[in-house]
């Protein structure tokens, strides 16, 4: 079984106005370290980042530049092996002496550029604390899924990825976000990685608290939250 997905409009370029350290605690840089986190590549010649929302590859290359390529991929879900979706897919591309600030190096920095980690590989997301929304929905949008269960008639919100601190580093962030949204233990994938999902009663206040704010920052994925909102709609209309 699948199914292919919706082609999604040209979009123009985007401007943001971000700070020139991109480890600085701002909401385009946790927004966009959020995306690398959950579906990036980082190496000593750049970064890759993967997307399957075209406006959401730009707003992440208007923050680090580098430059979008396009291509078609089909995967299975995470839940159900027997279902694959068509989907276009984009990855952000940023070389060594590329990026959005000025200098030499990698997003203007001299030495490489790596996932803000302490020697011992643990996440430190700490500057972005203030900006603990942006973090969460990069984080959504590169490793979560949204979807509306038929059976139930409520709305689905998870997180899927192989590094198990990652999901763990999330489950803190769910945990002290404004909203009640309690969420289960992390589970194994059947491909070897790890999963966990909101639950379902709290998951309409969670993914609201989650993209309410996003058009002051311009950063979101607009197809992913075209489907919170219409997976909130069909919950709300269920008999």
């Amino acid at each position: 079984m699948s199914e292919t997905a919706p082609a999604e409009e040209e979009s123009d370029p985007v401007e943001l106005e971000v700070p020139a350290d991109p480890l600085a605690g701002h909401p385009a840089t946790a927004y966009f370290w959020g995306h690398v986190a959950a579906a990036g590549d980082v190496s000593d010649d750049g970064i890759e980042v993967v997307t399957n929302d075209e406006a959401s590859a730009r707003v992440l290359a208007a923050v680090a530049g580098g430059d979008v390529g396009r291509d078609t991929t089909s995967r299975e879900y995470a839940h159900d092996a027997s279902i694959t979706r068509t989907e276009d897919e984009y990855t952000l591309s940023i070389g060594r002496d590329e990026g959005a600030g000025d200098g030499p190096g990698l997003l203007g920095r001299s030495g490489a550029l790596g996932l803000p980690v302490d020697g011992r590989g643990n996440y430190r997301f700490g500057a972005f604390s203030s900006h603990d929304r942006e973090l969460l929905r990069g984080l959504l949008e590169g490793c979560g899924t949204v979807c509306f269960k038929s059976k139930s008639g409520t709305v689905g919100i998870s997180f899927v990825h192989d590094d198990r601190e990652l999901l763990e580093l999330t489950q803190e962030l769910i945990d002290d976000c404004p909203v009640d949204a309690p969420f289960g233990e992390l589970s194994e994938t059947s491909s070897g990685g790890y999963w966990f999902g909101v639950d379902d009663a709290a998951a309409p206040a969670f993914g609201t608290w989650l993209y309410e704010t996003c058009e002051e920052t311009g950063c979101f994925a607009p197809s992913r939250r075209r489907k919170l909102e219409k997976s909130l709609e069909r919950a709300e209309s269920y008999d």
